[in-house]
């Protein structure tokens, strides 16, 4: 009997241990179960967030060649939108209308932004955008800079194709563009008027087609402000919007050039022509009657590395020496005049000259630059005469003062000079703010007689113009400013505008073959008088504006320029200008009815109205009132100016709301011969590059370029690379999901099974053991 209850309790107690293990086992694969639905939330929520901003893609996953960004996901790369731009430019007269066609392709299978870094001309009047959606084109409207900026962040967040372009710089300019789907293509459009420049006879147009790299000096403290006895110190930083002139840039020693572009130029003279040259492209010419060309590039396109420069000139004796052409619009007359003074027969040159040459040696200016620059200041130095002084001044990112002070020019002097020039090397940061003050300010008074000039071979290649504009404006005193710009992308900006507050001049020069003929040009104008005192009225009306104001000194071979608002549409009169050139009065009349009609005439004048707000800022005490003029008449006519930009918004939304939206500046080239590693420096490590070897026939634009996902910074201390220019972009790099793989399900599906097998092992155990043990008391019961 005691058996027979034994072994009935031992049932029991087994049924007990199986039902208390299998609501063990069922509550731990519930708990499993809900941790599986947790993680793959939790997945999901980390995709989400973290956007999956763009398919990912391993470079050896890459068929054809790609442009690929770094992720945050080491060994996956996202491809970067591709960029083919076409250039139409239209020349009639004095006059330019430009059109550029950016072709935004998105070859990933995400959604993108991509940002556009950009040059156009220094003096072009921006006044049109249009985005191409399929056959569709949306018009851009102008606002004010912020408003647009929150016109288009709105649109973008709501999934709508939009685009923003703005003004960095008079010549740096960025097109944003977003809400680009998978596969899709979008062009945009811009317009713009700029005038032909003139000099010695000749006739030229620049089209820039690359930024190249800016030096970017840190900020500093200048100022420091006291409050309630505590002082707080103000840093100033030199370099306005500096995250918005920077660019990632691939290096031509393991990528082949991208960004390809194609010109047409459509040259209507308005007088017969003669030579008619592309100064650094080679080109197709076809000639359409005496007064016009049609030009076009050879091939298809070229990679957007260095400036087009067309120039031409007049069959002999053809040369215009003057123009006066109108606008009506909305009431008002514009006009534009040009004429070019004769230089008086009696005219000499001072008898003394002071010289200082002051010539960049940085890093930027490595490979052609500066050995075009060592030609050019060597022949300068040569053409000095023995009763001149003169000094050279190197600079990097240190500075030499050759002879310490002006010395006289003789002939061993000028030896020890030319052999200093020659032997200069490139390589280091561009700090110009102290080779100018030094020139400006150390080489003592100036000589009774005498004519003080600064003569300054750079690239111009920095990102604190406005520091260098100032230091001219307050210590130039009378000397005066000439600008030499240097190599395939200088910064015409600059050198524009510091030659224009020094009343000085700006010559270029972008290959070997020109340092003869330009440099020529240059000394004719540093041996002849200036005319000076030049000013415009007109006879019988009341002129609103005339631009620019002041006008600049003008030299040998060069014209007055010159833009004017009347309040008629229809005014009578006559326009004068009046000058000196030495002791000589020069005077020029010229009949506002004989104005030949020309379009965009008010834009110019507007672009040069804000030119002139922006060049007399330092004087305003008031900078939101200056903001607020310049904002007037970038309103009224239509215009990109630094306070209003472009803003163009399709009203449909494209990418639907779940879609997340990435977003990649798009990479430029390196300069046409400019050094990487001189700019960038190769041995701190600072900056590493890797590329991707495109398919064989990859095109040249669709070369992969893969740069390391850190960060590239520049010690401030001692600069040794464009510190703006970052191979890679922090908003280049993209969230990712935590991997490519559901590999969070994959290892909670081992863990239950393993968890599961490992309680299955014990209830086994457990099972056995009670079935020993009643074997056992069954035994003893028979044995009984």
């Amino acid at each position: 009997m005691f058996l027979e209850d034994e072994l009935a309790i031992g049932r029991i107690r087994m049924r007990r241990i199986s039902i208390s293990f299998l609501v063990a086992a069922t509550a731990f694969v519930a708990c499993v179960a809900a941790m599986l639905g947790l993680a793959s939330a939790a997945r999901a929520e980390a995709q989400q967030a973290s956007g999956q901003l763009a398919a990912l893609v391993r470079p050896n996953d890459v068929n054809s060649g790609s442009l690929l960004f770094p992720s945050k996901e080491p060994g996956f790369y996202v491809e970067a939108p591709r960029l083919k731009t076409d250039v139409a430019i239209d020349v009639s007269g004095p006059i330019a209308r430009v059109k550029v066609t950016q072709r935004f392709q998105n070859p990933s299978q995400g959604w993108v932004e991509g940002t556009y870094v950009f040059p156009l001309p220094e003096n072009s009047a921006v006044d049109a955008l249009k985005m191409q959606i399929g056959e569709r084109f949306i018009e851009g409207r102008i606002k004010p800079r912020q408003e647009a900026r929150e016109i288009y962040e709105q649109a973008k967040a709501e999934g709508k194709k939009t685009a923003l372009l703005e003004q960095q710089r008079p010549n740096i300019f960025t097109n944003q563009v977003a809400n680009i789907g998978p596969g899709e293509e979008i062009v945009v459009q811009i317009e713009y008027q700029q005038t032909v420049r003139q000099s010695g006879g000749e006739f030229s147009l620049r089209f820039p087609m690359v930024v190249a790299p800016r030096y970017n000096p840190t900020p500093i403290v200048q100022t420091v402000e006291f409050n309630n006895g505590a002082g707080f110190a103000t840093p100033s930083d030199p370099v306005e919007n500096r995250d918005r002139i920077e660019a990632p840039v691939l290096d031509p020693r393991e990528n082949a050039r991208i960004n390809p572009v194609s010109l047409t130029v459509d040259l209507k003279a308005g007088f017969p022509l003669g030579d008619v040259k592309s100064s650094f492209h080679e080109v197709d010419i076809r000639q359409d009657g005496d007064q016009a060309r049609a030009i076009s590039l050879k091939g298809d396109s070229v990679p957007a590395d260095k400036d087009f420069e067309l120039t031409w000139k007049a069959t002999p004796g053809k040369t215009p020496s003057a123009g006066l052409f109108r606008e009506v619009m909305n009431g008002k007359t514009y006009l534009l005049a040009f004429v070019t003074p004769p230089t008086a027969p009696d005219a000499a040159a001072p008898a003394k000259r002071e010289v200082v040459f002051v010539i960049d040696n940085s890093g930027s200016m490595s490979g052609q630059s500066i050995e075009q620059a060592r030609q050019s200041l060597a022949l300068a130095i040569s053409k000095l005469n023995p009763d001149d002084r003169f000094n050279v001044i190197r600079f990097d990112d240190t500075m030499t003062d050759y002879f310490n002070g002006l010395v006289a020019a003789t002939p061993d002097n000028r030896e020890k000079a030319i052999a200093y020039v020659r032997g200069l090397t490139a390589d280091g940061g561009t700090e110009m703010l102290p080779a100018l003050e030094a020139a400006l300010r150390n080489q003592g008074p100036v000589a009774s007689g005498a004519l003080r000039q600064i003569v300054f071979l750079t690239d111009g290649a920095i990102g604190n113009e406005q520091q260098l504009f100032q230091e001219i404006t307050v210590n130039r005193g009378d000397a005066r400013v000439f600008t030499v710009g240097i190599g395939s992308a200088p910064n015409t900006y600059f050198m524009t505008k510091a030659a224009e507050i020094g009343r000085g001049t700006f010559t270029q020069i972008g290959s070997a073959d020109q340092v003869a003929s330009r440099m020529g040009e240059l000394f004719a104008k540093l041996q002849n008088p200036a005319m000076t005192d030049i000013a415009a009225n007109f006879e019988g009306i009341a002129a609103e504006d005339i631009t620019p104001n002041p006008m600049p000194d003008l030299y040998s071979g060069e014209p007055v320029v010159l833009t004017a608002e009347l309040p008629e549409d229809k005014p009578a009169g006559k326009l004068q200008i009046i000058g000196k050139t030495g002791d000589q009065p020069w005077r020029v009349e010229m009949d506002i009815a004989n104005a030949a009609d020309g379009n965009g005439i008010s834009k110019l004048w507007a672009r040069r109205k804000i030119d002139d707000f922006e060049a007399r800022a330092y004087e305003r005490r008031d900078p939101a009132a200056l903001d607020k003029d310049i904002e007037t008449v970038a309103l009224a006519h239509h215009l990109v100016s630094r306070v209003t930009s472009l803003v163009a918004v399709d009203v449909t939304p494209s990418r639907p709301a779940d879609e997340p939206l990435g977003s990649a500046k798009l990479p430029l080239n390196l300069p046409e011969g400019w050094d990487f590693g001189k700019v960038f420096g190769e041995t701190d490590g600072a900056i590493r590059r890797a590329s991707v070897e495109p398919a064989a026939n990859a095109a040249p634009e669709q070369v992969a370029a893969v740069a390391s996902p850190e960060i590239a910074t520049m010690m401030a201390a001692a600069p040794t690379a464009k510190a703006a220019t970052l191979i890679a972009q922090k908003n280049a790099t993209v969230n990712l999901p935590q991997t490519a793989t559901r590999a969070d399900e994959q290892i909670m599906r081992g863990l239950t099974m393993l968890l599961l097998a490992l309680a299955a092992a014990s209830g086994l155990a457990i099972w056995r053991r009670r079935i020993k043990g009643l074997v056992t008391i069954g035994a003893m019961r028979d044995g009984r």
